[in-house]
């Protein structure tokens, strides 16, 4: 099962297919697995960047086996997807972080009720260009390079043991739920970083293409985009008070490595739920989520968490 829904998914991306941006973009079916047919309907997905890999296969997988069904996905970041699926937008809402108290309140004053549901597990990776042979950094030594208040310009500045480096320093921007979490694990206050000597973006693969493309490139975005570029970029061990912990999916999806192991969502509507279509699709992605989240490059969650996460859909 696993090495064909990973088959299917490769095709189907390899076709350009994937269902992405706009609700008025073009879907074509592909792939297989599920066990629909006869539903119809449109869904609506947008949110976290990281989640959208994972949401993108099982759309495709799903929309496969049931060609009525039209699901665009779209990748705005966790803050904005929250502000689109609050104002009813969208039925789901891919997030990389729990919804914060000020989303629940935009949803409530809507009048959204949701369901908190992990589809997989992430672990914020950071990394460096190639030739920056950095191999860990404490939890304290990051907070030195990304603290609001940082002037950190070459790496030897933190730790007499790492190169005599300048650093390009690369990260998400304010609207991603990568940036918020990493900002609390590290800096010990979500949403707060440098402003100075750093470029951010929304779109991760600029924060790869950045760090790859300069000798002292620094940064920072979910597993996944490591994994995709892993032959341009060097992954570097977090301590976080234990010693060194490498990220790989194993380290990650046991909480070993910390403290930038996390779970991640979708958010579908109370509403949506009682789609036909949407509880069905939902379902899919929970039945089948380890060989979906292994074809799109994401740590699976593991089965005691994909339990709880099923009786929330089903229930």
């Amino acid at each position: 099962m696993r090495k064909w829904l990973a088959l299917a998914v490769t095709a189907v991306m390899a076709l350009g297919v994937v269902a992405c941006g706009s609700d008025d973009e073009e879907s074509n079916s592909g792939g297989g697995g599920g066990s629909g047919g006869d539903l119809s309907g449109n869904i609506r997905i947008d949110g976290s960047s990281t989640v959208q890999p994972f949401a993108q296969a099982a759309a495709e997988l799903f929309m496969g086996e049931n060609p009525g069904v039209k699901i665009t996905v779209g990748g705005a970041g966790t803050g904005d997807g929250f502000e689109r699926f609050c104002r009813g937008e969208t039925q789901i809402s891919d997030a990389s972080r729990p919804i914060e108290d000020d989303e629940v309140e935009l949803c409530k004053k809507e009048g959204v009720d949701f369901e908190e549901v992990q589809v997989a597990s992430d672990g914020i990776t950071v990394f460096t260009n190639p030739g920056l042979e950095v191999k860990c950094l404490t939890t304290a030594q990051l907070e030195k390079i990304f603290a609001p208040n940082s002037t950190v310009s070459n790496l030897s500045e933190v730790g007499p043991q790492l190169p005599d480096a300048e650093l390009a320093l690369f990260s998400p921007g304010a609207e991603s739920g990568t940036f918020d979490f990493f900002t609390e694990q590290i800096n010990g206050e979500e949403g707060v970083q440098r402003s100075k000597g750093i470029q951010t973006s929304a779109d991760d693969n600029v924060i790869v293409t950045g760090v790859s493309g300069e000798e002292g490139g620094l940064g920072y975005a979910g597993f996944s985009f490591y994994e995709q570029n892993q032959d341009k970029l060097n992954a570097v061990s977090v301590d976080g008070g234990s010693g060194c912990v490498e990220p790989t999916s194993e380290t990650i999806q046991s909480g070993e490595y910390k403290p930038l192991a996390r779970p991640i969502f979708m958010y579908p509507s109370a509403k949506a739920l009682k789609q036909p279509e949407v509880k069905a699709f939902m379902e899919f992605a929970l039945e089948n989520h380890q060989e979906i989240a292994e074809a799109a490059n994401i740590v699976p969650m593991s089965e005691q968490q994909a339990t709880e996460s099923q009786s929330k859909v089903s229930g």
